[in-house]
């Protein structure tokens, strides 16, 4: 079992900045995917990042794409999402997951574990 944490959510005004954090416990991180979704009030989970266990691969939706960015750090088992230039239509639940298959990643489908989100709130 992997226990995810998010936290770093918050109110920001348009054009603000935010970092989100996962932290991992259990089991070891490093073999995980680990991907950041997103749910807006009334809307589907949809992806917005993930990253592989060395970091060599890394995937972002167009709608975050050189806005946001996905690092990982597996000696302190935590996975960060840098978000810039943020957007009121980035305002949702944002959370994180973790997944041992490498394939599929941008669907919340493929990964097992998931943490209890952060909200977080871009006014205009």
């Amino acid at each position: 079992q992997v226990q995810l944490v998010e936290s770093g959510g918050g109110l920001v005004k348009a054009g603000g900045s935010l970092r989100l954090s996962c932290a991992a416990s259990g089991r070891t991180f490093s073999p995980y995917y680990v991907g950041w979704f997103r749910q807006a009030p009334g809307k589907e989970r949809e992806f917005v990042a993930t990253i592989s266990w060395s970091s060599e691969w890394i995937n972002y939706a167009d709608s975050v794409k050189g806005r946001f960015t996905i690092t990982r750090d597996n000696a302190k088992n935590t996975v960060d999402l840098r978000m810039n230039s943020l957007k009121p239509e980035d305002t949702a639940v944002y959370y994180c997951a973790a997944s041992s298959k490498g394939f599929g990643m941008r669907s919340p489908g493929s990964y097992e574990y998931w943490g209890q989100g952060t909200q977080v709130t871009v006014s205009s």
